[in-house]
């Protein structure tokens, strides 16, 4: 159980992280935020309390140390500065570390952590605590005022199968100031009924204390979801005067909600009710007395209701359990598939009618299945944030990155395969598109650049776009460079996108000197084969000096998709129909008059084609009229010569043998309805490879 829980606080570990670095970058640059402050305050607090609960000391210790600088700050003793963010970021990333150290059973580089602690330190100057372990709680200084505050911590039932202990967040109030803590137990069952995992015990607490109720509110933090809890401020004081009185006995338990009007008014039946010697005084009306006591109730109502709407809202699911369920909606369409070709074979209406029933609620699985999968790319972004900071200054630019379309969602699978090719595209940005501050000056441009990541659906893809307001793309820099590496001849005529396209050409760069970011030619060709392994496209365009863009089409999801199937002589094909524009017939009498040529006339434009039977060396005769599948590839039409296209169809796709890998032109297969194998085409790595060969 406690490896379960061990596991599960790391889980909330690494999410707090990313959005602690969210937050930090953020607050650079609003440092007077208050709002800020606090969720970075809070995200350090949770880690703090969790990690020493479940034996992450190290983690423990070293975030108390951020932790009490972010109080100095939230307590406006120390303002947010570059070099105060630049530690934290790195203490973040060290608190990252000795995660990933737990882990693999290893340690974190100490030296990082001494060094980060001596920088907080310094920054916080004499203001700053001495060190302490991560039990104690940080204290800022006291107030000039301290305040008596009344405390309810009911926790949940279940608090302690969550993995938290409630007597070590009544230890820490203890260390906030003078503190009376009552245990209630009317609630314990007897011995025979009592469930030793369960929490039966609430506590009514009495707290004078100088920090504030923020302090107060930060030690419950991390199990505020599991408990009720109140408080409230009851006196405010420099210390009790014996002269000053205070409330009756009967007024705290009312204001406590531990006796109702009615009950009190059954004690006090000998005398005169309060509200009625209220209304007899002329001091208050009835309604004024009705009105009070109806608030009270309206306010416990509402936070119950909070409390019940907000419980289980959601819940983690471990991703193995998510591509589980995705690979049998998959068998479960193949299924479907079969019984639906079984029913059009056969004459029976029930039959039919059952097939058609199925395949809607199929299709409605796998329409959820796959939703369940979709995580917003904002999580991407905001990484790249911090990868624009770091390499800013490691290059001496001045550069800001702006953002659109963050909510835009995507597979799991393909937001993981997707990140390191935005790397690559992001730091050639940086590199090769954002000039120094100096250079964007002398051109009349403002000293800072400006990186713009933004992700918008179209269709069952999703479009991202990279664009900068850098020196752009010198054409003739790269005509004169492919030239020199071989890649086209002097005499070539290309058009602006196929010069473009040879960026992407293995080993090519423009770069004039190499550096730690990029210049070596390895990264471009990179990203392409990479975006194709998704079975998406990369597109560039430019204007010298003003800047350039490039775009990214990437379908929805990996696990299903929408083809076209189509058939060469026994054989069945698929295409992706992302990639399809238009069908159109080609008879012999077309490729007479090509004159050997694989070229058809489609609407008078030359459209060239691949025959598939003779690429993949099936034999046997062609049919008559033959069928062109025409895609549209890096901006360019190319059809595909098959002998017969059948429809569009639902492809659940299945990865291939190892024996089978690495065969061209093909990136899966799929099971038909009838059970037969159809092999679903790489339609950009067949041109690639028939253009290779041409050339």
């Amino acid at each position: 159980m406690i490896d379960v829980h061990r596991q599960a606080f790391k889980e909330e570990a690494y999410e707090l992280l990313s959005e602690l670095e969210t937050s930090l970058l953020e607050l650079e640059e609003t440092p007077e935020d208050s709002d800020l402050i606090g969720r970075v305050f809070r995200a350090m607090h949770t880690i703090k309390g969790s990690g020493a609960m479940f034996g992450f000391d190290d983690i423990a210790s070293f975030t108390h140390e951020v932790e009490t600088v972010f109080d100095m700050v939230r307590n406006g003793k120390l303002s947010v500065t570059k070099p105060l963010i630049n530690l934290t970021l790195a203490a973040r990333d060290q608190i990252k570390s000795m995660l990933d150290a737990s882990e693999s059973g290893g340690g974190a580089d100490l030296t990082a952590t001494v060094q980060i602690i001596a920088g907080l330190r310094a920054l916080a100057g004499a203001e700053a605590p001495a060190a302490v372990t991560h039990q104690e709680t940080a204290k800022p200084a006291a107030a000039s005022t301290r305040i008596t505050y009344r405390i309810r911590f009911a926790p949940c039932r279940g608090i302690l199968g969550c993995g938290s202990n409630p007597l070590n967040l009544l230890v820490e109030l203890r260390e906030l100031g003078v503190c009376n803590v009552i245990a209630q137990t009317a609630g314990v069952p007897e011995l025979e009924e009592l469930d030793p995992e369960s929490c039966y015990v609430y506590w009514d607490v009495i707290l004078t204390t100088d920090q504030g109720m923020n302090a107060i509110k930060d030690v419950f933090i991390f199990v505020e979801d599991d408990c009720e809890l109140s408080i409230e401020a009851v006196a405010e004081h420099d210390g009790y005067n014996s002269d000053e009185g205070y409330k009756k006995l009967g007024e705290i338990l009312l204001e406590r909600g531990d006796i109702t009007t009615e009950e009190m008014a059954s004690v006090l039946a000998e005398q005169k009710r309060f509200g009625e010697l209220a209304v007899q005084k002329g001091i208050v009306t009835e309604n004024k007395v009705e009105a009070a006591l109806v608030e009270q109730r309206h306010v416990q109502a509402v936070r119950q209701e909070k409390q019940t709407s907000d419980a289980g809202n959601s819940i983690r699911v471990p991703a193995e359990r998510l591509d589980l369920l995705v690979n049998l909606v998959g068998e479960l369409v193949t299924v479907q598939a079969r019984l639906s070709q079984t029913a059009a074979g056969r004459a029976d209406l029930e039959l039919s009618a059952i097939a058609e029933e199925v395949e809607r609620l199929t299709g409605e699985l796998r329409d959820s299945a796959l939703n369940i999968r979709m995580l917003p790319i904002g999580s991407t972004f905001s990484k790249f944030k911090r990868l624009v900071r770091d390499l800013s200054s490691e290059l001496g630019k001045e550069i800001e990155m702006t953002t659109d379309g963050a909510e835009t969602e995507l597979d799991k699978t393909v937001i993981e395969k997707l990140n390191d090719p935005l790397v690559h595209l992001i730091r050639n940005s940086l590199d090769h598109g954002i000039e120094l501050p100096e250079v964007r000056v002398a051109a009349g441009k403002p000293r800072h650049g400006t990186v713009h990541l933004a992700a918008v659906h179209s269709g069952d893809s999703v479009l991202i776009t990279i664009r900068d307001d850098g020196a752009g793309i010198d054409k003739e820099a790269v005509r004169a460079k492919a030239i020199e590496n071989g890649i086209i001849t002097p005499q070539a005529e290309l058009t602006e996108k196929e010069l473009f396209n040879l960026i992407f050409a293995p080993g090519f760069s423009t770069a004039k000197k190499i550096s730690s970011i990029s210049g070596r030619g390895v990264g471009m060709d990179v990203v392409k084969r990479a975006i194709e392994a998704l079975r998406g496209t990369i597109d560039i365009t430019s204007v010298y000096g003003e800047g350039a863009k490039i775009t990214v089409r990437i379908p929805l999801t990996l696990a299903i998709i929408e083809s076209l199937l189509v058939r060469i002589g026994r054989d069945f094909f698929m295409l992706p129909l992302s990639l399809v524009d238009e069908c159109v017939e080609l008879t012999r009498e077309d490729v007479a008059r090509s004159n050997g040529r694989h070229l058809a006339n489609v609407r008078e434009h030359l459209v060239p084609y691949i025959p598939l039977r003779e690429r993949f060396l099936i034999h046997g005769e062609s049919p008559e009229i033959e069928q062109i599948v025409i895609t549209e590839v890096n901006g360019s039409r190319i059809g595909f010569v098959v002998d017969q296209v059948i429809g569009e169809h639902q492809t659940v796709i299945k990865s291939l043998g190892r024996a089978y890998k690495n065969v061209e032109g093909i990136s899966g297969a799929t099971i038909l309805g009838d059970g037969s194998v159809a092999l679903i085409l790489d339609v950009p790595q067949l041109v690639q490879s028939v253009e290779a060969e041409a050339a």
